[in-house]
């Protein structure tokens, strides 16, 4: 049987979930919601670069994004930081929609998935 290897697993979730050489990072929020929506995706997506580095894996190996925004108005800005962030022609495939999050003060919520 193959090993699941979790990171800082929680009550209800954990940091990040490997197996058979895909890693599963949670969605994630900005540490500090009271920073506009370009402020709160460049420290997610920071956070995204510390756990893909803690798997062994990186942002040029990402397969799906997964993305909430509170307001879809807050879209193209929120892109501009996704896209300079990502290796160029390594976008994975995505999906981006408006959602209630679950704390009013987060504007963007990102889910990962990568292979080593």
């Amino acid at each position: 049987m193959s090993k699941i290897l979790r990171t800082e697993p929680g009550a209800i979730l954990s940091k990040a979930v490997e197996y058979h050489g895909f890693v599963y990072l949670p969605g994630l929020t900005a540490r500090d919601t009271s920073k506009d929506v370009k402020a709160q995706t460049a420290d997610i997506l920071e956070q995204a670069d510390q756990l893909l580095e803690l798997h062994g894996t990186d942002k040029t190996r990402l397969l799906q994004a997964q993305i909430w925004v509170k307001h879809m108005k807050d879209r193209p800005a929120m892109n501009e930081v996704w896209t300079a962030w990502l290796p160029r022609d390594g976008a994975p495939v995505r999906a981006c929609v408006e959602a209630e999050l679950a704390d009013p003060a987060l504007l963007v919520e990102i889910m990962l998935t990568a292979c080593k």
